[in-house]
């Protein structure tokens, strides 16, 4: 059985404030296989990572990202809400985050932020730029918005995508296989052995989010489940070691 691989979800989020340079250095510093990260698209079209619409919990600005310019949003504080330690941390654009990334040996999961607002042509943006950055085959196109996944698959049949949903419902492998998804990434509660299976023997690489109890990460790594999104990367490595030696 392969390893269950570790991505840092909107980095490593439990010690620097999450989708920053900070949270992700520190993931990659961790030993984390993958970083995970949000993307949503300004006013004038620069797609940039943060998790939510509204600015408000992790900046210190108000209102929603479509409603600046990327200028605008660059001379916010997105770090002070997690510690003064970081203070005047700024929202990252989706172009800066991958030119530090191609030079590391890492996977990346990009959540398109479709299923609030359909920003139109997110899909054809964050595909030029992870192309012109070279990356494409280190990543997985992600989102709760099927007509997404559609939309990348007709740009690009041969990009990687995944159905992110948090609802279970027997027919799940074949619902996403229906929009072309290649993969499927559920919230930890629906995991279960029988949906392991059936992915696997789809060819389909089940990650499940948001991992960051114990008893949860050893559950995922019994299963074999192809990897797991914890805000804790350095804990989730260390427990995996831990089950290795004691499965071994």
């Amino acid at each position: 059985m392969k390893n269950t691989l570790i991505f840092a979800h909107r980095g490593a989020s439990k010690l620097a404030p999450e989708n920053t340079m900070p949270a992700f250095e520190l993931a990659q510093a961790s030993g984390a296989e993958g970083i995970e990260t949000d993307v949503q698209l300004t006013k004038d079209n620069i797609p940039v990572l943060i998790h939510d619409e509204n600015l408000r919990r992790t900046t210190n600005g108000t209102g929603f990202v479509q409603d600046y310019t990327y200028d605008e949003l660059s001379r916010l504080d997105a770090g002070s809400w997690f510690s003064s330690e970081f203070s005047n941390t700024p929202i990252v654009t989706l172009d800066e985050f991958l030119r530090w990334f191609k030079e590391q040996k890492m996977l990346l999961n990009i959540e398109l932020k479709t299923n609030v607002i359909e920003y139109k042509h997110i899909e054809s943006i964050v595909y030029e730029n992870l192309k012109n950055r070279q990356v494409l085959d280190r990543t997985v196109i992600s989102s709760f918005n099927a007509d997404s996944l559609v939309r990348m698959h007709e740009i690009n049949p041969a990009v990687r995508t995944a159905f992110l949903t948090s609802t279970n419902r027997r027919d799940l492998v074949k619902y996403a296989q229906s929009f072309g998804a290649n993969d499927l990434h559920v919230k930890h509660r629906i995991l279960d052995k029988k949906l392991v299976k059936q992915c696997h023997r789809q060819n389909m690489d089940l990650r499940v989010y948001t991992v960051n109890r114990t008893g949860m990460m050893k559950k995922c790594y019994k299963l074999g489940v192809d990897a797991i999104f914890t805000d804790v990367p350095h804990e989730a490595l260390e427990h995996r070691e831990l089950f290795q030696k004691r499965k071994g």
